[in-house]
């Protein structure tokens, strides 16, 4: 199938699976063409490093490469329930248990609360961000604005296994709460692969089933999953009121005598990982682009389900470390157990389904967002343009939507729980970081209205703030009973951030809704994130490392060149009567663009 024409003259691409449907553009037109690309992979480096898109680029030429728009479906009403759906699934019905027993203890609500604070700071990052540029791409394209190409791309690779991974570890944990609701143990419904390694031996078809039914639905509709998203939702509710109530009918406080048996340290290593129980919200803002207000509605469903989220997170681990002793908590499905163990047996069933209708919206909200993602990501080529057809009867991402889950299967059917959990954390928490520098970037430089020393303030105050934070955290890792470091690295942090309140003007106001006390909450969402990934285990950055590596090793020969030619193509000044059309700044010079046909 060829590339069509529109009335508005822009090119859109239908569904086929031709080679110009995966590699288009000039650098893979011959195999000349491709090794004149790869001879020139510094200085197109250099250019994708130095360029920013703009906010009119990303909400007009970006978004009209899917071919058909995204129908605008979705109200405030519809967002905060996705929030909720998205939030509430495996992490506070399997994950509560294993950090109680193993880390924090019955300080594990400490532990949410230390998480749900980074994640709201993290929300209003996001918040400003939709509402600015509502467009699928969520903070890919937020970060392709603000800090340039290629730090977009590392960001989407880490978006991408993020979902991923965290659509794998619900399905896995769907399968535990269903083997309790059948009175089997989880691995009764699993296929033990003796040959491979422990970690990935326990292989799970439940799992794979679940992914391939909710991908079915993801693509059928929006509005139609939204409103299976709220009606589960809904009844997850129900079912958590109720957990909580009856829970806390058969309290006993002595449960709760030795608190934090491994002290502060305990409740800031479980809540780097208890992040995980955050992690969803990011994918509402990938639906700015299908909302019919995102103004009023992102902020009203991004927040507000953020808020309930975290209640509702503090409750329920209050309650599970007050019906048992921590010691005592089973790890797969420790809140069934629980109510087992005080001699309400039917209580778990009730329980057990309300997991499953939670974990089942998690991973619909996931299947959407994550869609989204690719698809926006693959609007710019650093993936296959293939994956950017949107749907002309359904409105949705099709390609993209099975591609995610195929490799959400994949990973699911074989990879541990325990190994998904921190890994995802890793990712995640890189991600919002970035966001929240993106954040200080769009408040504090805009090209040709920043002056040069206010620009140089911003750097030194931003590299102060990052640094201090790095610092902090890596003394917290190395450093058991030290405190020394935190005397120097958090007053840096606090002095970096007043002197970016005090001596560096803000160069744009948000024009419908902006995050408050700027620098503040960005500066704090960046110290955050960074201690919490000061406190995950070293095995899981030696996996995030690995991950990166193949992310460089893609785009320096694929993606970096699709994506330098198609920026290229839009970059030339475009003649629109006696008006030129800017799509991108910074880069190189034109001169060094004349390189590329």
């Amino acid at each position: 199938m060829g590339v069509v024409e529109g009335s508005d003259g822009v090119k859109r691409r239908g569904c086929s699976c031709t080679k110009d449907d995966f590699l288009p553009e000039e650098s893979f037109k011959s195999w000349g063409n491709y090794g004149k690309a790869l001879s020139e992979i510094p200085t197109r480096l250099k250019d994708r490093v130095l360029t920013r898109s703009l906010d009119t680029t990303e909400l007009n030429e970006i978004r009209a490469r899917s071919a058909h728009e995204m129908k605008k479906t979705l109200t405030w009403w519809d967002l905060m329930w996705f929030g909720i759906g998205a939030v509430i699934g495996a992490g506070i019905f399997v994950l509560t248990g294993l950090q109680a027993k193993e880390v924090a203890g019955p300080a594990v609500v400490l532990s949410y609360v230390v998480s749900g604070v980074s994640a709201m700071l993290s929300v209003f990052c996001y918040t400003e961000f939709a509402v600015e540029i509502p467009v699928a791409g969520g903070s890919f394209a937020y970060l392709r604005v603000e800090l340039g190409d290629f730090m977009a791309f590392i960001a989407a690779g880490n978006i991408l296994l993020e979902y991923v991974i965290g659509g794998a570890a619900v399905a896995r944990s769907w399968t535990s709460y269903f083997a309790t609701l059948c009175n089997h143990k989880p691995d009764d419904f699993r296929i033990i692969a003796t040959h491979l390694k422990e970690d990935y031996n326990h292989l799970d078809p439940i799992a794979v089933v679940v992914i391939a039914i909710i991908c079915i639905l993801a693509v059928f509709s929006t509005k139609g999953s939204s409103r299976f998203n709220y009606v589960a939702s809904i009844i997850h509710v129900i079912v958590i009121v109720f957990i909580i109530i009856a829970g806390l009918c058969k309290a006993d406080t002595k449960n709760y005598t030795d608190f934090a048996p491994k002290g502060v340290r305990g409740i800031f290593k479980a809540s780097a990982v208890l992040f995980f129980a955050y992690i969803g919200f990011d994918a509402v803002s990938t639906m700015a682009e299908e909302t019919k207000n995102p103004g009023r509605d992102i902020p009203i469903g991004l927040v507000g389900s953020m808020t309930i989220t975290t209640l509702a997170y503090c409750l329920l681990s209050i309650t599970l470390c007050l019906m048992q002793n921590y010691t005592q908590i089973d790890k797969n499905a420790p809140f069934s157990v629980a109510f087992q163990a005080v001699g309400w047996d039917w209580a778990k069933y009730i329980v057990a389904a309300g997991a499953l209708k939670g974990m089942t919206t998690v991973l619909l909200v996931s299947a959407v967002g994550q869609a989204r993602y690719l698809t926006h990501i693959a609007r710019t080529h650093m993936m296959p343009p293939w994956l950017a057809h949107v749907n002309s009867r359904t409105g949705t991402p099709v390609n993209a939507t099975i591609v995610m889950m195929v490799a959400t299967a994949i990973v699911a059917l074989f990879t541990d729980l325990g190994i998904l959990s921190n890994l995802l954390s890793i990712s995640t928490l890189f991600i919002f970081m970035l966001v929240a520098v993106g954040l200080l970037v769009r408040r504090y430089y805009v090209s040709d209205v920043t002056i040069p020393k206010d620009r140089n303030k911003l750097i030194v105050c931003l590299a102060l703030i990052i640094g201090s934070s790095i610092a902090t955290a890596t003394y917290w890792g190395l450093s058991e009973d030290g405190w020394i470091g935190y005397v120097i690295t958090v007053p840096i942090w606090f002095v970096a951030t007043l002197a970016l309140w005090a001596f560096v003007p803000q160069a744009r106001t948000p024009k419908l809704w902006g995050v408050p006390l700027v620098p503040w909450l960005p500066s704090a969402s960046i110290a955050i994130n960074i201690f919490l990934l000061g406190s995950i285990d070293k095995a899981s950055f030696e996996r995030f490392g690995i991950w990166t590596a193949v992310l460089m090793v893609y785009y320096f020969f694929f993606g970096l060149h699709a994506s330098y030619d198609t920026a290229k193509e839009g970059v030339k000044v475009i003649e629109e009567g006696t008006q030129y059309k800017k799509v991108e700044e910074g880069g190189l010079t034109p001169s060094v663009d004349s390189t590329n046909p």
